[in-house]
């Protein structure tokens, strides 16, 4: 009740142009830590963006992704979080009421493909015939991609692609022959280069994905409307401030990662070097919201056919310098 009572008197500072008293909250953002996603809102925290729209945010709620990040932000008091963008539209196939407020990655440029570095069979697309693949889990980005991959050139049903689980035990199989390629992502790619070979980054298969969004609880959003519209503004800030101060950005990442400034350092300049947009400010991008769909429905994991996006997705929370942008 009195994180309700905070939120409301937040909200009536903000319309009056009224200083703020920050309220104390966790976010829920999927894999914090452990994937590029959660930057944006390690910077957004670091530089006080988030105090300017009367949170203080002490720190990041996550999971493994997918149901259990949504699952999440449901249960939250403030039931808003960047979740995979698979999650959301499962859970609204399943009746849930949440809303897409802003675009979060859109690109998949922070997952690349690796082999063993005694191991040279694998050169190119069609050496995968025969061979063992490995990826996340049914249902996953990981096994969109390489769903996509295959049935592109031809080899759908000639590869072995077995579910891995994380990085980590992806990384052990490899090791031990259960696969002949797996799936890392950063920032644990900038760790591991010296100890494998890469062979492909997912952005040659798939140049352009959505891979998360912001939601919130429907209910929510309509109460406190103010507020995820300081949230979305913090983070727009934070991925401006990415692409204009990597260095100093890095040194955020690995402090509130626990990692490297070098790793994060490298991390960063992969993602942001690699030729789209990684972070998006939160305007949305339907093309790679709609490559996400046909990937998904490609792996069984939604219905096929069309998809009303106007059901679940609403821009009027953007901030307007992203509203008055040019549509992609």
């Amino acid at each position: 009740m009195r994180f309700r009572v905070a939120l409301v008197a937040a909200a009536a500072a903000l319309l009056a142009g009224q200083p703020i008293r920050s309220q104390a909250v966790e976010l829920n953002v999927t894999h914090f830590g452990t994937g590029m996603y959660g930057v944006p809102y390690a910077i957004a925290k670091e530089k006080g963006y988030f105090r300017e729209a009367g949170l203080d945010v002490t720190g990041f709620l996550t999971s493994a992704g997918g149901g259990t990040t949504v699952r999440n932000v449901l249960a939250s008091e403030l039931p808003y979080g960047e979740v995979a963008l698979p999650a959301v539209i499962a859970a609204a196939q399943q009746g849930i009421e949440l809303t897409i407020v802003h675009a979060g990655v859109a690109s998949v440029a922070d997952q690349v493909w690796v082999a063993r570095k005694d191991d040279m069979r694998i050169k190119t697309v069609q050496d995968f015939k025969g061979k063992k693949l490995g990826y996340s889990s049914p249902k996953s980005v990981t096994d969109m991609i390489t769903s996509m991959m295959l049935d592109a050139n031809g080899l759908a049903g000639q590869v072995e692609r077995r579910s891995v689980g994380g990085v980590g035990a992806g990384l052990t199989a490899l090791r031990e022959g259960a696969v002949d390629m797996t799936y890392v992502t950063q920032p644990v790619w900038a760790k591991e280069k010296d100890n494998f070979r890469l062979v492909f980054n997912s952005t040659e298969w798939a140049p352009h994905v959505m891979q998360n969004v912001g939601v919130v609880k429907t209910e929510f959003l309509k109460k406190n409307p103010q507020l995820i519209r300081g949230i979305i503004e913090a983070r727009r800030k934070a991925v401006v401030f990415i692409r204009e101060n990597p260095d100093e950005a890095a040194k955020i990442m690995a402090k509130e990662y626990k990692i490297d400034e070098a790793q994060a350092k490298a991390a960063l300049k992969d993602v942001l070097s690699s030729g789209g947009v990684y972070w998006s400010p939160g305007d949305f991008d339907y093309e790679a919201m709609n490559t996400m769909l046909k990937g998904l429905q490609l792996v069984k994991a939604v219905d096929t056919g069309p998809f009303d996006w106007a059901k679940i997705v609403d821009e009027s929370y953007l901030p307007e310098v992203l509203t008055r942008k040019p549509k992609s």
